[in-house]
């Protein structure tokens, strides 16, 4: 028997091309997504730790870009990415108490991490425009 013959009759393994998504499909991959923009995210944040230190002109040159749009554009994905990853967390702590496991609970714990990231990054960026 050839080797291509081995490999046509060997079965498919399923993938994301296969599955219909599900809302905690969807979740699991951007919950890995934001852990991986978190990275990103540190990195701007020791950037400002680190002009902070320096000098004030390096302070000056991070504060334009940050307060640019797409400074502020990129702080608000920051800012979702770290409270979702957070809920996205509670969620995994409480599955691993065993509770909420059954498929109805999982999706709707799901829908709710969404929910839940959206509403409390705006109310962070409404608390943080306040104050300033």
């Amino acid at each position: 028997m050839s080797k291509t013959n081995l490999h046509a009759n060997r079965p498919l393994s399923p993938h994301l091309q296969i599955y219909k998504p599900i809302p905690t499909m969807v979740m699991s991959i951007v919950h890995r997504i934001t852990g991986g923009a978190l990275y990103f995210g540190t990195l701007l944040v020791a950037w400002w730790l680190i002009a902070t230190a320096t000098s004030e002109s390096q302070f000056n040159v991070v504060s334009w870009v940050f307060g640019s749009w797409i400074g502020l554009l990129v702080l608000l994905g920051y800012t979702w990415a770290l409270v979702h990853h957070m809920i996205g967390g509670i969620r995994h702590l409480v599955w691993d108490t065993g509770r909420g496991l059954d498929k109805h609970t999982t999706t709707k714990m799901a829908v709710a991490s969404l929910v839940l990231s959206i509403a409390l990054t705006i109310l962070i960026w409404i608390a943080a425009f306040t104050v300033l």
